[in-house]
């Protein structure tokens, strides 16, 4: 499952913040991820409350916040949003495009008590 190594990986940085904290608790992690990052919300957010459980970040709030794709026109330059690696621009129809964003995966913040 794609999603529970991310999870791990992601409780793992955590905890090492934790460490250098020299606190007790993780209380909510903040999270932005890409519409095209192929990873899918739920699942990691199921992944890292059933693997947290026995970290220090459990009972921690998780909040996940989905970041829009974008795409650039390399035809006529238009910017605009997407749902998919395959979207065609809607000003010119060409299928040569650059992608801005959407392939993220941050960890906004991470609250420790």
């Amino acid at each position: 499952m794609h999603e529970m190594s991310i999870a791990l990986n992601i409780i793992r940085i955590a905890e090492e913040e934790l460490r250098k904290s020299e606190r007790e608790k993780i209380t909510a992690i903040s999270l932005s991820i890409g519409k095209l990052s192929g990873i899918v919300i739920e699942s990691l957010k199921f992944a890292l409350e059933a693997s947290g459980a026995s970290s220090r970040l459990s009972g921690a709030r998780i909040t996940i916040e989905e970041i829009p794709a974008k795409m650039k026109c390399l035809n006529c330059n238009h910017e605009f949003e997407c749902d998919d690696f395959y979207s065609i621009c809607p000003a010119c129809e060409a299928f040569r495009h650059e992608i801005l964003s959407g392939k993220e995966l941050v960890i906004n913040s991470i609250t420790i008590q």
